[in-house]
Parts: structure tokens; sequence; C-alpha cells
């Protein structure tokens, strides 16, 4: 007989966050997240590297999760662990460190599908505010994925469309790259978009069926933009560094809006939500937020600390998983790549 009242503890790691969450419910206790700085200095995630860091951070942000939350490790009900998509080695370590917990406490363990995790965080009591009523369509945005997404029921999703080749987190990093903004160049691109004009640059799109993506070419153009620019004219990037960053990020988020507002019409779904690290974006969030208004639909978008990688999405996600009662043995593996639904 499964005690649902116990507090449940979460466990991230499924890229270069080492993260540790207790949930009682829906109400997150603590959530501990331990970032790695070393990946600055390569422009990008060194996957050895970041399953090292792991195997250094883990232990430490689970007992700290415990401490701060006031739970002991005998209070525990279940262990929710992200079982991918990801790193292998980063989240090897996550999952072999919870099913060890798993088995030695003789208390269920439950894989967590990232993607999912990054949806049903809008489901955890403090995420900000109502919370979206299903069904409702999210759209995930991170630095592996791009995904529309009907939601149906916390463990009942469907991919309305998805990147066909790069996701949209991708594009923001590279083109920070090329600019010569330091890693992670998102947040870079973001902060300078502010000081400049969105209107002065266009950009190439790139059409695709239905209400998929693709990030590629406009990746490629970008770097022919600033190649001719800059041959022209040199000292062009450093020159208007604000409005290219204003231009290209406005592109970008044109791209996304546009099919998730013909998914909206489509289906005649009221709520829309943002999930993924990307959701942090200022200027994403200030464009879904007229979206809404245009289309006279709900718009959610959670606190910043569930936006990016973080363990109380997954305690959120185990806590609905557990409660259906879908849990696993401890004979799961580490999934690379994992659709939703698996």
């Amino acid at each position: 007989m499964q005690n649902f009242n116990k507090p449940i503890l979460a466990i991230e790691s499924s890229c270069d966050d080492t993260s540790c969450a207790v949930l009682l419910h829906r109400c997150v206790l603590s959530n501990v997240v331990a970032s790695q700085k070393i990946h600055s200095v390569y422009g990008g995630v060194v996957p050895e590297l970041a399953s090292r860091d792991h195997q250094k951070n883990i232990v430490p942000v689970v007992f700290s999760a415990l401490k701060m939350a006031g739970v002991a490790v005998s209070d525990l009900g279940a262990i929710a662990v992200t079982q991918g998509p990801g790193l292998s080695g980063s989240l090897l370590v996550g999952l072999s460190f919870a099913k060890s917990l798993s088995a030695s406490l003789g208390i269920p363990l439950i894989g967590v599908n990232h993607m999912e995790a990054h949806v049903l965080a809008h489901l955890i009591d403090d995420a900000g505010g109502n919370k979206p009523s299903f069904p409702f369509i999210c759209l995930t945005v991170s630095g592996g994925h791009t995904q529309l997404i009907q939601v149906n029921a916390p463990n009942q999703m469907e991919v309305l469309g998805e990147t066909i080749d790069d996701a949209v987190g991708e594009a923001f990093d590279k083109a920070a790259k090329l600019l010569g903004l330091p890693y992670p160049g998102g947040p870079e691109i973001d902060k300078l978009a502010r000081l400049g004009n969105p209107n002065r640059f266009k950009f190439a799109t790139t059409q695709v069926p239905g209400y998929n993506f693709s990030f590629s070419g406009i990746k490629t153009s970008f770097l022919y933009f600033l190649r001719d620019r800059e041959k022209e004219s040199p000292g062009f990037i450093s020159q208007n560094l604000g409005d290219i960053c204003a231009s290209y990020q406005a592109h970008l988020i044109h791209v996304l809006l546009k099919n998730a507002e013909k998914v909206l019409i489509s289906t005649g779904i009221g709520d829309f939500a943002l999930a993924g690290g990307v959701s942090a974006n200022s200027g994403l969030r200030e464009a879904v937020d007229v979206l809404g208004k245009k289309l006279g639909i709900s718009t959610y978008v959670p606190k910043f600390e569930y936006c990016t990688d973080n363990a109380a999405m997954v305690g959120i996600a185990g806590y609905y998983k557990w409660q259906s009662g879908s849990v696993d043995s401890l004979d799961i593996v580490p999934k690379t790549r994992m659709p939703l639904g698996k």
C-alpha cells in the first residue's frame, strides 16, 4: 500500500546542473541546484567533465535538499529521477544514486522524462499564480528541444509540432558564440536585445510543413550576415551589437509564436503555457503575453527557478506518475533520447 502523504525526493542530472528537491504532494519543500562553471571555458558543455562534476556534487546536493526541507531519509516515500533525454554519463550519475537509495530504503523508484517534467512544472503549487487547465498547449523550448505539445492530463501528452533539426536554444547559443559572447549565450543575447532595435535587421525563415520548426538555416544565415557586414564595414558587430541581438531574438520568437498561434487557433484550446530553459528569455515571455491578449486566451509562464533545469519539476512529474501507479524497477537505464510518454 503506497503512502502518498510521504515526501518524494527528486534528482535531476540530465546535462550540467546537479539538482535535488523534496516535495510533499505538489508543494516544494526544497530545490537545490549546483551549476557547473567549467564549461564556460569551452563555450559549451563537455560531457565527460559534466559527469565528473555530477559525481562530486550529487551527495552534498542531496543532503542539502533534505536538510533544507527538514526531512530525514527515513521519511521519504519515493524517489523520482530524470531517466532521459540527456547526456548519457550525466544521466547515469543521477540514476545510479537514485537506484541505490531506492533499493536501500525499499521505496518506489520513478523514472521521469525530462521534457515532460518541464511541462508539469506548471502544476507545482508555487510555480507562478494560477495553473493551466486541461487540455492546454505548451511550447517547450530548450537547448535540445523545441516542441508544441497538447497536454490532456499529467500523464497524457501529444507532440503536435517539433524542430526537424536544431533546437531554438542551440540557435541562441550558436549566435552568441559567433558574436563573441560568453557561454551560456542565450541570456547574454537577451540582455543585449533590451538595448537594441528589433526591427533593424531581417533574417531568412525556413518553411517546414505542419507545426514543425527549423533553426539550422537561420544559424547559417546569421553566420553569413555577420561575415559579409563585418567585411564591408570592419567593427560592424561591436558597433551594432544591441540591434543585432534584438533583431535576431525577435526573429526566433516570431518563428516560435507563429506556429503556436496556428495551433491555438486550430485546436480552439484557450490555455497556453511556456516551458523549458529558453522560457526564461524576457523577450519571449513578453511576446507570449502579447499573443495571449491578441487571441483572448490565458497564458502561463513559470517562475524563473522552474524554467531552467531543476529537480522540483522532476519531483512533480514523479508525483503524478507515482499516484497513477507508474513506478519502475531497478533495471531502468538512462535514455539519451526519450520521446514523451516513454
